[in-house]
């Protein structure tokens, strides 16, 4: 990621191709993530709790404290790789500091909120499953306003901002 940091970033057409190329592995993601949650559960409670708690009535079992360990195991490594570098990237855009520190707080809170309401739904209660719900949504618009920020910012030639990114000492964000 060093590269981004020079001034002249807009320039560089090979770090421009490999940025879009991950905004497209991205954006696949993005897709795939949507598409899995929605083959298992809806944006309703109920349908949340279920997928956690199971359902005696459809022969669900809950998950079990291994599924759960396992998914959250490999989750937390590449949500965190994820959000880090998307949120490294928006840094990049021509965005008031204080909109970047939003995105970047609102992406790792979702994401957290996401990976970590599972387990509240399955052991402490399944009122966790707004917050589930939440997670997924937020995460879901903020992975979707970055990869456009970030394209936006590559495809209309904007100035490399990061510079703007650090706070001057009379500006908290």
């Amino acid at each position: 990621m060093r590269f981004t940091v020079s001034t002249d970033w807009k320039n560089n057409q090979l770090l421009q191709l490999v940025l879009v190329w991950f905004l497209v592995f991205v954006g696949l993601l993005w897709l795939t993530n949507g598409l899995l949650y929605f083959s298992h559960m809806g944006l309703t409670p109920a349908s949340v709790v279920r997928h956690y708690l199971g359902s005696e009535g459809e022969f669900l079992p809950p998950r079990s404290f291994k599924v759960l360990l396992e998914i959250t195991h490999f989750h937390l490594f590449a949500m965190g790789i994820l959000v880090l570098t998307m949120t490294h990237l928006v840094l990049f855009v021509p965005l008031a500091n204080r909109a970047k520190a939003w995105i970047v707080s609102l992406a790792f809170a979702s994401a957290l909120a996401d990976e970590g309401a599972g387990w509240l739904i399955r052991y402490v209660s399944p009122a966790f499953a707004y917050l589930k719900i939440g997670g997924f949504v937020v995460l879901q618009t903020t992975l979707a306003f970055m990869v456009g920020a970030v394209l936006w910012a590559l495809m209309t030639a904007q100035p490399n901002d990061y510079r703007s990114s650090a706070p001057d000492d009379d500006e908290e964000f």
